[in-house]
């Protein structure tokens, strides 16, 4: 992942154009968890799709989902996430050492698809160094396909435009990576929003055959145009770093300031042009 400097201000009704952009009203979504049944994509026709994952949080932490680290680490032992009433919750914590460290929840070698619609709903933590993210990657040989389908840095604070002057998130950023974060983007779009700690706000992407579109609380907010044909998994986690800053003493620790992720769901389309679910 990168840190991406590209912004878009979405900020008046739907249908009203500015610079040729069509712009939307943000942030009017605001839920708490739930055991909601999956229907469609939140925005979307229902019929135009068929849920191929579903994980709504409603039965523990499941280890036929979910690993607890990304492939190339050994998971930390200090737990600091835990799925409590319908809610995965990922929180800053010290390890033994003392320092902070990441935690990755994905699914590899556990569920991948290629095209359809990924959404999530949660709510995002604040304080220095925090770095939560939601995309879709994988790793075949030596190539790292990615899809950032959120990733905040609200300790940044105001001046770097990603949080407030609580380092409460205020932003969020998408980007596209063909072959991987060492290699050049396809784009990236910074979004404005309303303070994402505050509630539970929906992130995903409808990746097609050669475009991938993103959207907050169902409203798109960008597309970009490039072909990416590899079965991806989805990754959840919560890192340190980047335009977040260091986590330091002022970081709140603990599961009172979570990354909370109240679903992950995806959709392969209807239409035989994209390819199936591979689990």
């Amino acid at each position: 992942m990168s840190a991406p400097n590209n912004r878009v201000t979405l900020a008046v009704g739907p249908g009203v154009t500015a610079d040729n952009e069509t712009r939307y009203i943000v942030g009017t979504l605001n839920v708490t968890g739930g055991t909601t049944t999956p229907g469609g994509p939140v925005g979307q026709d229902a019929s135009q799709y068929v849920l191929t994952f579903s994980e709504e949080f409603n039965s523990g932490f499941d280890t036929s989902k979910w690993n607890n680290h990304i492939w190339y680490e050994t998971p930390n032992p200090t737990i600091n996430y835990a799925v409590k009433n319908g809610v995965l919750k990922i929180w800053p914590q010290r390890d033994a050492s003392g320092s902070f460290f990441n935690r990755t929840i994905d699914t590899d070698g556990k569920y991948y698809q290629t095209y359809g619609f990924f959404e999530m709903e949660a709510k995002l933590p604040i304080g220095r160094g925090v770095w939560p993210a939601f995309w879709l990657f994988n790793h075949p040989g030596d190539r790292r396909p990615e899809i950032d389908i959120m990733e905040a840095y609200p300790g940044g604070g105001p001046n770097s435009g990603w949080g407030d002057a609580n380092l409460h998130p205020v932003a969020f950023a998408a980007t596209v990576w063909p072959n991987g974060a060492s290699n050049p983007n396809a784009g990236h779009k910074t979004l404005q929003t309303v303070d994402l700690s505050a509630g539970f706000h929906t992130y995903a992407v409808k990746w097609e055959p050669g475009r991938q579109t993103f959207y907050f609380d169902g409203q798109p907010f960008w597309t970009v145009n490039v072909s990416m044909a590899d079965p991806m998994y989805i990754m959840l986690d919560l890192w340190f770093g980047s335009a977040s800053g260091t986590p330091d003493s002022t970081t709140p620790t603990g599961e009172g300031n979570s990354f909370e992720v109240n679903y992950v769901r995806a959709w392969q389309f209807r239409s035989s042009e994209a390819a199936p679910a591979i689990d």
